[in-house]
């Protein structure tokens, strides 16, 4: 099927600062910039900041920040300049007041005069009665608004200075037909909407009204953003309808939901939780808490983004290693699942791991700097073959050290439980005899190695070559026996196992 050609696509990421992004914040900028890149457009960073009570200091640039981790940086914006200045939505307020008297004019809004104490008497009036109050056709001839006064009865009320908002005007009774690119076709009957605040009493425009306004002058041709939108998708071409502009594209992107089954991610229980969901690091400001994010706990940004274009999307093929280019190519809004998507932390270590393996050089220096503070020198080599055969045991590179210390450094306690069961003379004996045998190996490699323990039965074999391993790792973890035993050489070998017998002499 030939692929669907667009012209001057514009897409935008627009954020409140209300806190850090979490997951499903930086995907939604990633799916939006994957799908600008494809068809040779522009990814725009507009900062939706009206609403100043839930205005978080830090907010904006841990935003960019995290773009700029992710090597999904806008194209303009916030940060960036552009044609459409400015991108923050509370320097645009003339603009919405401009736009919304537009509105008035041709009766699509009205104003509503109605206290807070009013509202609150009629929504309990209803939840007495056992419905739901709803500001809405039916019932806002019976409010206090503009629709039932006249024109000198409004300029008086104006004029006064007594607080007002405005809202839109529903045309009740009609089945507004829509489509979005995920869920498909939608019909939403006019009936089951309310009569939404455009401009708040503060003056403020609110998002809905804001939002129409900016993407329509912002040129914006696709609007993709999250599930929890999808609800305003009629409203906002209701406006777009009255203000008689062509409504861009939509398209809802489904739910991350937790891996425990408790629902989507939220930033609100976050320091409950036991898996990361932040890009980068948050201080909490009022409990100055340290939330670490992907980048502090060593994920890579090309694993983190790869893993992150997974949560909802699926390339059609049997592969799952994408470069950012790749992604670019592959992407299809298509091919982006309806369903909500479950975050696997393991999953996301395994996408670490597999951009782990193209990384020696970072885990050399890693490794280095590690061996510099404890003063000990190693060939270039001997690091890069420790390196080789541990690297399939790292998720991160800071796992480096903790993988093979073993390697530069002899264990100083030994594994508790395992050390209990061999604290005997027989063990002594048998330690005695296997390191004479040892000593007369001409050639130490794990070949020789090997073939001398293949004279003993499988179930002394077991036992010895445990014994074996707490003598040189300290504990039974480690990789392949015989290939520690020739990295380490036949003298430090040695030293190790007579330094396990004198313990071993030494608790008997």
């Amino acid at each position: 099927m030939m692929q669907k050609k667009y012209n001057l696509v514009r897409v935008r990421f627009a954020p409140s600062p209300t806190g850090p992004l979490h997951l499903g914040g930086i995907r939604t900028a990633l799916y939006n910039y994957l799908f600008a890149k494809k068809y040779g457009g522009s990814f725009v960073l507009r900062i939706e900041d009206t609403d100043r009570k839930r205005f978080v200091p830090n907010s904006e640039s841990y935003i960019m920040e995290t773009l700029k981790w992710c090597q999904i940086e806008p194209d303009e914006g916030v940060g960036y300049g552009g044609v459409h200045l400015p991108y923050h939505q509370s320097q645009r307020g003339d603009i919405y007041r401009f736009h919304l008297s537009k509105l008035l004019e041709k009766g699509h809004a009205y104003y509503a005069f109605d206290t807070d104490e009013e509202l609150y008497i009629k929504r309990k009036e209803y939840q007495n009665r056992g419905l739901t109050f709803s500001y809405n056709a039916s019932i806002r001839m019976e409010m206090k608004n503009s629709l039932n006064m006249t024109k000198k009865q409004l300029y008086t009320k104006l004029n006064s200075g007594f607080p007002y908002v405005i809202r839109f005007k529903i045309t009740p009774g009609e089945k507004l037909k829509m489509e979005d690119m995920i869920r498909g076709n939608i019909v939403v009957h006019t009936d089951s909407l309310d009569d939404k605040i455009l401009l708040k009493s503060n003056g403020i425009a609110t998002y809905h009204l804001a939002n129409t306004i900016d993407d329509h002058l912002m040129k914006i041709t696709h609007v993709i953003r999250g599930e929890e939108w999808l609800p305003s998708m009629s409203f906002h071409l209701l406006l777009y309808r009255s203000f008689g502009w062509s409504p861009p594209i939509f398209a809802h992107l489904p739910l991350i939901l937790r891996e425990d089954g408790k629902g989507k991610l939220s930033k609100r229980n976050v320091e409950d939780l036991d898996f990361p969901i932040f890009p980068l690091q948050w201080k909490v400001p009022e409990t100055k808490t340290i939330i670490p994010g992907y980048r502090e706990l060593g994920y890579f940004p090309e694993a983190f983004v790869n893993m992150l274009a997974f949560l909802g999307w699926n390339p059609g093929i049997q592969r799952e290693i994408f470069s950012l280019q790749e992604l670019i190519h592959f992407f299809s809004l298509k091919r982006i699942t309806q369903s909500g998507v479950y975050f696997n932390l393991k999953k996301a270590n395994w996408f670490n791991k597999q951009y782990l393996k193209k990384k020696g050089g970072e885990i050399f220096s890693y490794l280095s700097i590690e061996l510099q503070k404890r003063s000990i020198s190693y060939e270039m080599d001997y690091l890069y073959k420790v390196i080789h055969l541990t690297i399939d045991r790292l998720h991160f590179i800071h796992e480096i050290w903790k993988h093979s210390f073993y390697f530069f450094i002899s264990p100083n306690s030994y594994e508790y439980s395992s050390f209990n069961q061999i604290f005997h003379q027989n063990i002594i004996d048998q330690l005695e005899s296997c390191k004479k045998s040892l000593l007369n190996i001409p050639q130490f490699t794990s070949v020789n190695l090997r073939l001398l323990f293949q004279k003993y039965n499988k179930k002394n074999k077991d036992k010895m070559m445990k014994i074996f391993r707490l003598a040189l790792v300290g504990s039974l973890q480690g990789v392949d026996l015989f290939m520690i035993f020739e990295m380490l050489g036949k003298k430090e070998s040695i030293q190790r196992i007579e330094k396990l017998m004198k313990k071993i002499r030494e608790k008997i």
